[in-house]
């Protein structure tokens, strides 16, 4: 179709987003639980109430290349601002930083952490 071979990938595809090479897909990762994560195992694609695991199980799928970026903002209807958050919230804060009433606590915590002075 496009002039590749069966089985061939070709290697100056890049991430419109990132601009970083896309890597090759996998066909599961290890979820937040610990339990491989396969495509089937994601969320559904109209998912409305995002609870805590929804959230970690589609991060994960994007860290491991289940997923890109952008498949999973188009899949899920998210803004890159929205996944990252997500992200940085479990670096930060683990699982429990994804719990939507604690974040205003989380928020807090960065804020009066920034402000200190030594």
């Amino acid at each position: 179709m496009f002039g590749y071979g069966r089985g061939e990938v070709r290697k100056s595809v890049v991430s419109i987003m990132t601009h970083q090479p896309l890597r090759a897909r996998v066909r599961y990762v290890t979820g937040p639980d610990g339990s491989p994560l396969t495509i089937a195992d994601l969320p559904s694609k109209d998912t409305k109430r995002w609870v805590i695991r929804r959230k970690a199980e589609v991060v994960a799928a994007v860290r491991g290349g289940l997923l890109s970026l952008e498949e999973a903002c188009e899949r899920y209807k998210l803004t890159v601002d929205e996944f990252l958050s997500w992200q940085r919230s479990i670096d930060r804060h683990g699982l429990p930083g994804l719990r939507a009433t604690r974040i205003q606590d989380y928020r807090g915590s960065i804020t009066k952490t920034k402000t200190r002075r030594p």
